[in-house]
């Protein structure tokens, strides 16, 4: 049983030097917290940077930092100051944080940035490399390291890698205009599991994902040619009974027991009883919305007036990468708004907003959360937001206010929450009114369930989730019903191959001897692919054909010379040995006046898309159509279609990115049947991608050797990864080695 490695931006450990002494000391809150199920004991190792760069480490002490790291269960990372400026403070903070937050207009796309982070990211990788064995479960945290999976994966193809974002994905409009957009996505591809907090954020992956590499998705699976991707969704919830037991044990303390601040705030209350006190607590950062709060504030106290001097806000802005000039734009805006407000509304009684720009300890945390009346939580973008959930698990008497915004990932688990959207003035004055006069019987009602569902769903059970889904991953999917065609199958093909009096072997063109193309006619063979052919060809005692859905026209241009077997149109056309193409069945093409139209509007209405007029089938392409977009149509296509032909002769065929109608009686597997039953064959093989090939493995006696390309649910026996395979498998076949 494999070791669990964890990789993150930063240690779950801070390291002090002092004096020329070192001590560890283990990191509170946050993902050090959540990880605590997974990191333990020998059985894991957590790798990061300490947080000490590389020209602040002294070299006599480099030693002792490994042996203090290792004392936790870590292993470090070492980082330069300019690799920390270009890589954290550059593009993971000026790039892809406010991308990612829909702030486009503090989004910087610099070159020597994204140099530095690839390079870090590799860094990164090249220490689980080193550190890895074949046995281990690879688990890659948050923004920082989008491209550390891909790199791990080129190197260790069969190591299990699973990455979870901790703040939001953007849509594909957002994300579309990075740069290195499709670099961002390889990376992130190169994971077996992908976690994201939301199912929105989950479907803008797999909508860019779609969109900018043109991958098949199914469902929540991505399909590369040799792999299945799985993205999911994992709410990351909180260590519960901790903040639970906190609130508990503070509210048992008495007199000087209490801390400082507790019994300042307990001064407060008494002097003011009427007063409701409102808290908010975030990072000192643009995506929290803290300057329109405020602004909110002023308008709810002008709107109401009469709750001037019953209310107070408490602002707790946790300072928050100081050196990125945005941050310090907007503390300089906080400042002079809180200012302004409090200049102006303030009276010998009563100040309307409390700040505090710093860090507090935790016990501090929990007198806020506890002696608040309402917690006011307005982000304008937020991957989870954890204070919300925090807050509610203080509340031990069920009493007390969530407000929260729409905007937030933990949103969608708190719909008992009065939702806001933080844009809307209006609805947060009114919000804030509703929460201040709610009877306390309907607090402990929704509070009641919030703590409920919190308790269930901690962070433990969030970080176990994500772990056994990982780990269902690494066992393979049961949905594949063929097997991987591996080199052992392979050789005992080849021998059988070998030693058969007589061979037949179907093979598809499309997505199969080559690749896809969004100009179907711009798929003409290679070189390679000529003389792979060839070779079959010409081979003793075996018959080849090509068998497709193209048109004999495009197949005679680049096949006839070379008198290769050739069936086409899904079964319509034959030519054996150069001859010119035959009708292989009867069908009648009467309908096709009746159905162009249908297809002529469905193209007019779908840009990107175009039809294919055969002899006797008509195809609907879009694959150069938004694949979003395109399987929109496709259905609605899909269902007109049905509809019309009705009980007539003609069915619809669903390929790679392309409908076709033809006549029902006509297939792939009929075809094949009817070469089959022309002579007696040991060795039948046939080969394809898509459902139009289904046919044929269905068709076939189960003797045959059928193999899907690719990783779909099909009823051939076997299945490889993407047409190099199929060139490797069959070259094999042609020189017998």
């Amino acid at each position: 049983m494999g070791k669990t490695i964890i990789i993150s931006n930063r240690l779950p450990v801070q390291l002090q030097i002092s004096d020329g002494g070192l001590s560890a000391i283990p990191s509170v809150g946050g993902l050090a917290t959540g990880m605590k199920s997974v990191h333990h004991g020998g059985e894991s190792l957590w790798i990061g940077w300490s947080g000490l760069t590389k020209e602040d480490t002294p070299k006599e002490l480099e030693a002792d930092i490994d042996c203090a790291l290792k004392e936790h269960g870590c292993s470090k990372v070492v980082l330069s100051q300019k690799e920390i400026d270009g890589f954290y403070f550059g593009f993971s903070n000026r790039t892809i944080w406010p991308l990612f937050h829909y702030f486009l207009e503090y989004t910087e796309f610099e070159l020597g940035f994204w140099e530095i982070y690839k390079a870090v990211n590799q860094k990164f990788a090249d220490a689980i490399l080193e550190k890895a064995e074949a046995d281990d479960i690879i688990w890659v945290h948050d923004y920082q390291l989008l491209l550390v999976p891909q790199m791990v994966k080129e190197k260790r193809p069969n190591a299990t890698i699973g990455f979870f974002l901790h703040i939001p994905f953007p849509s594909y409009e957002i994300f579309r205009t990075l740069p290195w957009r499709e670099e961002v996505l390889e990376g992130l591809l190169g994971s077996d599991l992908i976690g994201f907090h939301t199912y929105d954020y989950e479907r803008h992956f797999l909508s860019s994902v779609r969109r900018l590499l043109g991958l098949d998705v199914s469902f929540n699976d991505v399909y590369l040619e040799n792999r299945v991707i799985k993205v999911d969704s994992f709410p990351m919830g909180i260590d519960y009974n901790k903040f639970h037991t906190a609130a508990l044990k503070s509210s048992a303390l008495k007199g000087k027991e209490r801390t400082d601040l507790q019994r300042k705030l307990d001064n407060h209350k008494k002097s003011a009883p009427d007063t409701k006190l409102i808290v908010s607590i975030d990072r000192l950062d643009y995506s929290k919305g803290i300057a329109k709060r405020i602004n909110a504030f002023e308008y709810f106290l002008n709107k109401y007036p009469e709750y001037k001097e019953r209310v107070r806000l408490i602002i707790l802005a946790v300072p928050s990468r100081a050196n990125v000039p945005q941050y310090q734009l907007l503390k300089r805006e906080i400042d002079e708004l809180v200012g302004r407000i409090n200049g102006e509304l303030s009276t010998v009684n009563w100040t309307p907003i409390w700040y505090f720009y710093r860090s507090l300890p935790f016990s501090n945390l929990i007198d806020l959360y506890t002696s608040s009346d309402i917690a006011w939580l307005t982000p304008l973008r937020d991957g989870m937001n954890l204070v919300a959930k925090e807050y509610i698990a203080t509340r031990i008497d069920k009493t007390g206010v969530l407000i929260l915004s729409e905007m937030a990932g933990s949103a969608y688990e708190m719909n008992e929450a009065l939702l806001i959207n933080p844009n809307n003035f209006e609805e947060q004055a009114d919000t804030l009114k509703k929460a201040i006069t709610m009877p306390k019987e309907e607090q402990m009602a929704r509070n009641m369930f919030l703590q409920n569902r919190l308790k269930r769903y901690n962070v433990e059970v969030w970080a176990n989730e994500f772990m056994d889904s990982l780990k269902r991953q690494r066992k393979g999917s049961d949905d594949f019903v063929s097997q991987k065609l591996n080199p052992t199958i392979l050789n005992g093909l080849q021998k059988d191959y070998v030693s058969a009096k007589k061979r037949l072997l179907f093979l598809d063109y499309d997505g199969t001897l080559t690749g896809f193309h969004k100009d179907p006619q711009k798929a003409s063979p290679d070189k390679e692919l000529y003389e792979l052919l060839d070779a079959l060809h010409h081979q003793e005692n075996t018959t080849l054909f090509l068998i497709s859905g193209r048109d004999k026209a495009t197949f005679s241009k680049w096949f006839l010379d070379k008198k290769y077997n050739m069936i086409v149109e899904h079964g319509v056309w034959i030519s054996k040995d150069g001859n010119d193409f035959k009708l292989l069945e009867k069908v009648k093409g009467e309908w096709m006046e009746k159905i162009m139209p249908v297809l002529e509007s469905f193209v007019d209405r779908t840009p990107g898309s175009f039809i294919e007029k055969k002899n006797y089938s008509l195809a609907w392409h879009y694959r150069s159509t938004d694949p979003d977009f395109g399987e929109k149509r496709a259905n609605e296509l899909n269902t007109v279609l049905t509809s019309l032909i009705g009980n007539d002769d003609i069915s619809v065929l669903n390929g790679n990115k392309v409908m076709e109608v033809k006549s029902s009686n006509v297939n792939k597997g009929r075809a094949a049947v009817r070469m089959l039953g022309e002579d007696n064959y040991d060795f039948v093989f046939a080969i394809g991608d898509d459902w139009t090939d289904e046919f044929m493995f269905q068709d076939l006696p189960q003797t045959a050797i059928t193999v899907k390309v690719g990783l779909k649910k099909t009823q051939a026996r076997y299945h490889v990864e993407g047409v190099p395979k199929v060139r490797e498998l069959l070259k094999k076949f042609s020189t017998g080695t």
